[in-house]
């Protein structure tokens, strides 16, 4: 019994067992959602460079207030709203 990547959730015709175009669905979730999780993570590392680029310590900013954190990240040119702590 094939439950694919998300168990029977793609098993639209509730037969127990996936057939090709189920298979397709399961698999065409599971890449999706490791693509989105690869950009995710290139977009992060591209933030923190260019915190370190500024001379800013992410984990400093962390422990700081958001309106002090807003205010620090203005001042060196970056834009507050680009950056989730």
């Amino acid at each position: 019994m094939d439950k694919g990547f998300f168990g029977g959730l793609f098993d639209v015709n509730h037969d127990g067992e996936l057939d090709a175009f189920e298979r397709t669905m399961d698999f065409m979730a599971f890449n999706e959602m490791m693509n989105e999780s690869e950009d995710s993570s290139e977009d992060e590392d591209e933030l923190l460079d260019e915190l370190e680029m500024a001379g800013l310590d992410y984990d400093e900013l962390s422990f700081m207030d958001e309106n002090e954190r807003r205010e620090v990240l203005e001042d060196a040119g970056l834009d507050p709203d680009d950056y989730d702590f």
